[in-house]
């Protein structure tokens, strides 16, 4: 037993070191570039085939190497850019540091590596296979380095067999290769496939230029540039950020740079995601690039063997720079409103008219009743909906196309009658009929609703006074949006108010705003009066009311539960749009053809996808060359036609290298589309709800196939014990019992 540990041979520790470095082609990649860069170089180019799995060459015009220093770069741990652990803690100002990059690249791959250094007077070459050199000799090449690696994993078949397809594996080379384009404006880096161009930067130190190169002309016009600085924190933030209509479904665009290091940082991320406040639609990601500089010392990037991640000693600093930095920057074009709609589509100056308040709207009320029975008796015409018209320009559609003294009359008539409801409301404010509500002593409007006397023409009789709550309690249709304006509009064509529906005795809030009357009592949006709903897989619930117009509260055999409505309702479309998907994908063709610009990634792949956009119901062509795809098809669901550019956010999800994107099937992307589709109509939070509604959400949510958490894993609804509540309030310490039902 003394003889089961045992020292592991050099070839075998090579190769396990080469895992924490080299995961994949696109690993290599990053190693090379970043050797490039801390070579000094005004020019990279990168080559792939096969996605890289066959071959990838990184060629430089950089320092380049001796032969002496060639053959110690292949060594284990051999570097120029630190000399001990004190470089370490002063803080790292080159990309590579470590020391494994070409030794654990060799030992998984052939490597053939050339180089010449600058006023030299010969190049070298060198060729690495096992992590061994097989060679060294004379080569002919102008200053710089080139490395070519083939045949990645050649001897390590169980890695190899886990990489994906090919045009998953580019699109990984393209993310690293693109993120190094930007973050160094000043390099002329191209990145070629299979012997196609995929896109080349000028190097000409402009950011936009290089935006243009990789992101096309769409993306690049939409960018705003950012600036700002942490006064007394030495915290920087300087870049770009698109404005909030130019987005993806995936964080693949959303670049963050630490020190001139491309690092994934939820800090920085959350930090823009922020400044957009609501202006971003739900799962969009903005286009960023953007770099933040910190004092050396005050940021770890020796967190992790692939150096994508960093530690922050001020991370709340950092964060709040970054926030206050994007969002000034998008105050200052105007691309930040508080209500508005959103982005560069919202209007310059959003008009706003001022309500009238009660005494007014009564008296505009009044003179549209007036009104409307004046025309009535001057034309013989007969209004049909029974509605009572209560805005300003009521007396004037009234009295359209009449003679101007005939208008004058009938306006002195609503005057008159104005004024004597007016004395009769202040003489016997709560008694019925008087045509105007009053409040009680907390200042509450009274929930009576007033009725028009001698209303003619067929009207029913009751309309809403000054101080009525009906307008501002009227529900939204469920999966609607919810929105203002929605809550806000008119009594139904009957003449009845909302608030005639469910019981009447129950107290209005401080806003007049009577939502919920009293358990399940009241009718639901088809009329129909039931009991406390019964469901087959959610609990049986009493619904109690409304928490911040967000949550549905209900109570339940066992204790409290709480639903969020936006989840519920995401839950509900998104297992329609399922059901609608599930055979077959319905196309609709497209009066012309839409045309959508891609980005270099997005066009270099999109060949290898098309079969797959089809089964999506998105028909689209690209010349060869071009980044400009026709859109000729849409998909259809629930009777809508989808959006042609939805095309783009379906590629994006086939090639994203975002970890939190669910993978590059047609059935794991559909999946994806359809779950972000179903948040767009949901039940907005804030949104108040009717108890008819709120019974009618439910229900649909129990015919769910899980209606436990929405399509994105958010969960709809939390549960509170009985016990866990009585736990909280100590209900069970000494001396209390027995004495409970106190």
């Amino acid at each position: 037993m003394s003889d089961r540990i045992a020292k592991l041979d050099d070839a075998t520790i090579r190769k396990i070191a080469a895992g924490e470095v080299v995961e994949r082609p696109a690993s290599v990649v990053k190693e090379l570039v970043e050797n490039s860069l801390d070579a000094d170089a005004d020019r990279i180019d990168v080559t792939v085939e096969a996605g890289g799995t066959d071959r990838v060459v990184v060629s430089d015009d950089g320092v380049g190497m001796s032969e002496t220093d060639l053959r110690t770069a292949v060594e284990e741990h051999t570097t120029s850019k630190i000399s001990d652990a004190e470089d370490l803690d002063s803080g790292v100002t080159t990309l590579g540091f470590r020391g494994e990059a070409l030794h654990t690249i060799g030992a998984v791959a052939r490597v053939t590596i050339t180089s010449k250094p600058r006023g030299g007077d010969r190049a070298t070459e060198l060729r690495l296979e096992d992590g061994e050199v097989e060679s060294v000799g004379p080569a002919g090449r102008p200053e710089g380095t080139t490395v070519e690696v083939a045949d990645l994993f050649y001897n390590t078949p169980a890695r190899r067999k886990y990489l994906k397809t090919e045009t998953t594996e580019f699109s990984h080379v393209n993310t690293v290769v693109t993120r190094y384009a930007l973050a160094n404006p000043d390099v002329a880096v191209s990145l070629t496939h299979d012997d196609r161009e995929v896109f080349a930067t000028s190097g000409r130190g402009d950011l936009q230029s290089a935006l243009l190169s990789v992101y096309g002309r769409e993306v690049a016009t939409s960018m705003i540039r950012v600036e700002g600085e942490a006064a007394g924190d030495g915290v920087s933030v300087s870049g770009y950020v698109s404005d909030p209509e130019t987005t993806r479904s995936t964080r693949e665009y959303l670049s963050t740079y630490v020190n001139g290091r491309y690092v994934s940082s939820a800090t920085v991320r959350d930090a823009v995601l922020s400044a957009y406040g609501g202006q971003l639609s739900a799962e969009r990601y903005p286009f960023a690039v953007l770099f933040v500089e910190v004092p050396p010392g005050e940021v770890d990037v020796n967190v992790h063997p692939r150096k994508m991640e960093c530690r922050w000693e001020h991370e709340q600093a950092v964060r709040d720079a970054v926030e206050a930095a994007v969002e000034s920057a998008l105050l200052d074009a105007g691309l930040v409103r508080s209500s508005a709609p959103r982005g560069a589509s919202a209007p310059e100056e959003a008009s706003v008219d001022p309500e009238p308040d009660a005494g007014e709207q009564a008296e505009l009320t009044e003179r549209g009743v007036a009104a409307d029975r004046e025309q009535s008796t001057l034309d013989g015409s007969d209004r049909s909906d029974g509605s009572a018209r209560g805005t300003a320009d009521g007396p004037a559609q009234a009295a359209r196309g009449t003679a101007e003294a005939t208008a004058d009359t009938a306006e002195e008539t609503a005057t008159a009658a104005t004024e004597e409801r007016s004395r009769a409301s202040a003489e016997s404010p709560v008694e019925s009929g008087t045509g105007s509500s009053a409040n009680d002593p907390a200042g509450r409007p009274a929930a009576s609703q007033s009725s028009v006397e001698g209303a003619e023409s067929g009207a029913s009789g009751s309309v809403d006074g000054p101080g009525s709550s009906a307008d501002a309690s009227t529900a939204p249709t469920r999966g609607a949006g919810g929105d203002a304006a929605r809550r806000d509009r008119p009594d139904d064509a009957d003449g009845s108010s909302d608030d005639a529906v469910g019981s009447t005795t129950a107290e209005p809030d401080a806003t007049g705003d009577r939502k919920f009357a009293g358990s399940t009592d009241a009718a639901t949006l088809d009329g129909a009066s039931p009991d406390d709903p019964e469901f087959e897989t959610l609990p049986r619930m009493r619904v109690l009311g409304q928490l911040h117009d967000t949550y549905v509260v209900a109570e339940t055999s066992d204790g409290l539960v709480l639903v969020d409505q936006h989840a519920a309702d995401e839950r509900i479309n998104y297992e329609r749009l399922v059901a609608e998907f599930e055979d077959d994908a319905t196309t609709q063709m497209l009066a012309e053809p839409v045309e959508l610009e891609l980005t270099a990634g997005e066009a270099a792949v999109f060949d290898d996808h098309r079969e797959a956009l089809e089964r999506l119901g998105f028909r689209a062509e690209r010349a060869d060359g071009e980044r400009t795809v026709r859109v000729r098809t849409a998909p259809t669901v629930l009777d809508a036609t989808l959006e042609p550019a939805l095309l783009r956010d379906a590629l994006g999800e086939f090639v994203s290298t975002d970890a939190a994107d669910r993978g590059d099937t047609v059935e794991a992307v559909a999946d994806d589309l359809l779950a972000d589709l179903a948040c767009y109509p949901s039940i907005t939070g804030n949104t108040s709800l009717r108890e008819g509604s709120v019974v009618e959400l439910l229900s649909a949510l129990d015919d769910c196939e899980n209606p436990y958490a929405c399509p994105h894993g958010r969960p709809v609804l939390i549960e509170f014990s009985e016990a866990e509540i009585e736990d909280r309030f100590e209900r069970d310490y000494p001396g209390h019992a027995g004495r409970r039902a106190e």
